[in-house]
């Protein structure tokens, strides 16, 4: 093989956004304080995090764990160049939000019928119909506001099985025609493939050149980010991450949390691909999450350390040619 002209194409830079502090802590047993909460977003911006996803305004009874969006959004910190978004699931919940000050609303709808009514209690067309009026709704309350919509199983449902392509585009016809030119895509159950992901935002690039389309992804089935990089390979340069990999949908059984922010970087990172985050202060703020959440996390670099963490040399057993460790060769005699 003439490895001289095999080039994998890569984007330079990726805008990484991190959801721990909504789809990361909706899905944890014990509710997480409004401080503790605070506390994980000042981390992820002293890590130089520019993009979070910090709550949802749903109805508290849905996800008690989002109960204080309101009183959350008005104790953020302000820093910057940084940008709080928050998940909007119908039109009151979008009311609340520009009502306590935020400025990026992320729409959700799915892709199948049942993921929609187990998590929107609606079909999908209602659901489009709302998602409608949220938009005139919004624009006619803040004309600066900006609307990302997010397809949840936009390739593969818990219920139903693998998301057929078609499905997926006549939903983004009906959001384009809403206006909406930001899409993110979600392996919500985590059962896509990177061979499904190629494929799809393929598709959907070629049919939609106007839109921007980001993706989240799940590591239920530890593809997480071998699907991130069939996202790369397809010109995906912005990613949804959470913070030690915590987090899931609750509507999803036997659902586990997101890709990790701290493994996305780090593979990030290794490949030459710039974020603006500082490594290692984003493991340092994991290992204080795990504190708040009490439990270990997903990550896997905070585990083994990142590429460039090397190991003393010393007490280390050498093996020659053969596999047998050094001052054991006599004894093979």
């Amino acid at each position: 093989m003439n490895t001289s002209t095999s080039t994998m194409q890569m984007p330079k830079q990726v805008l990484v956004t991190d959801v721990v502090a909504r789809d990361g802590f909706q899905n944890e047993g014990h509710i997480v304080s409004t401080q503790d909460k605070l506390q994980a977003i000042e981390g992820l911006v002293r890590a130089g995090v520019t993009s979070i996803e910090v709550t949802s305004f749903v109805h508290p009874s849905v996800v008690p764990q989002l109960a204080d969006a309101a009183d959350l959004v008005t104790r953020l910190p302000h820093h910057t160049g940084v940008t709080y978004s928050a998940l909007v699931p119908n039109i009151k919940g979008a009311r609340r939000a520009l009502d306590a000050g935020v400025t990026e609303l992320h729409l959700v709808v799915s892709a199948s019928e049942s993921h929609n009514r187990a998590n929107l209690h609606r079909s999908v067309r209602e659901s489009l119909a709302q998602l409608a009026e949220i938009c005139s709704s919004v624009r006619r309350a803040n004309p600066q506001a900006v609307l990302i919509a997010s397809i949840s199983t936009a390739f593969h449902c818990p219920f139903e099985g693998r998301t057929p392509l078609g499905r997926v585009l006549w939903i983004v016809e009906e959001l384009v025609r809403m206006g909406i030119r930001q899409v993110n895509l979600a392996d919500t159950d985590g059962a896509a493939n990177p061979l499904q992901i190629w494929q799809t935002l393929t598709a959907v690039q070629e049919r939609f050149p106007e839109v921007s389309w980001s993706l989240h992804l799940h590591n239920t089935r530890d593809m997480g980010l071998a699907n991130a990089l069939a996202g790369l390979q397809a010109g995906i340069t912005q990613f949804d991450a959470s913070l030690g990999g915590i987090g899931g949908c609750p509507f999803v059984p036997g659902a586990t949390g997101n890709i990790s922010t701290e493994d996305l970087v780090h593979m990030l990172h290794e490949m030459g691909i710039q974020t603006g985050i500082d490594l290692d202060v984003l493991l340092e703020e994991g290992r204080k999450l795990s504190g708040i959440v009490g439990h270990e996390l997903a990550s896997l670099v905070a585990r083994a350390g990142t590429s460039a963490s090397l190991h003393a040399f010393e007490g280390v057993r050498i093996a020659d040619s053969r596999g047998i460790p050094t001052g054991e060769q006599d004894k093979s005699i």
